[in-house]
């Protein structure tokens, strides 16, 4: 029982000497105000006016009215394909185009298309740009105009400028089925 009697004690006395004071906050100083200021993160998902402005473009190209759709481009615009080729200015872009359109392709068909509007605050290391940038995949469906058709996903990177027109087109495709359609070595 003795035995008994000193476990309890100790237990107590233990329990005792761990008991901590609360601890308490200073006072705040109202004249003394702290602002916690955060960097913006590197990207974040952008404003989906810019998503609308891709649908509309993909429609006006899928329609064929090459001057509509140019009405979206800045008069600086630099049009790029993933094999390094590219177009710069809005009256070569629109040149390639019209032709494209009025010789070569009979009809353009977009579908199960993704769109991903994207705001980047701080470029990354590379040749990418800060601003608003809209990002599309889609599937598309096109007839030539020498009867052959192609079946092919493209994914397609739009940056903007001040104004929200479009200022640099990067697009991702394999050319070498449209060739092989085209009889182009």
């Amino acid at each position: 029982m003795t035995k008994l009697f000193c476990l309890a004690t100790g237990l107590c006395l233990m329990l005792a000497c761990n008991d901590k004071p609360a601890e308490t906050t200073p006072p705040v100083d109202s004249a003394v105000v702290v602002k916690e200021t955060k960097a913006p993160p590197q990207s974040e998902i952008g404003d989906a006016k810019f998503t609308e402005i891709g649908k509309r473009a993909m429609a006006n190209l899928s329609s064929g009215d090459i001057d509509k759709w140019m009405n979206d481009f800045a008069d600086n615009a630099s049009y790029r394909w993933s094999a390094g080729d590219s177009l710069v200015g809005k009256a070569a872009i629109t040149k390639y185009w019209k032709e494209r359109r009025g010789k070569i392709i009979d009809s353009l068909t977009y579908t199960n298309d993704i769109w991903l509007p994207l705001k980047v605050n701080t470029p990354q290391k590379g040749p990418d740009l800060a601003g608003n940038w809209l990002l599309g995949w889609s599937q598309v469906s096109a007839k030539y105009k020498n009867g052959k058709k192609l079946t092919y996903w493209v994914h397609v990177d739009y940056h903007f400028d001040a104004s929200d027109k479009i200022d640099l087109v990067l697009t991702y495709i394999d050319r070498a089925p449209i060739n092989r359609a085209l009889g182009v070595k």
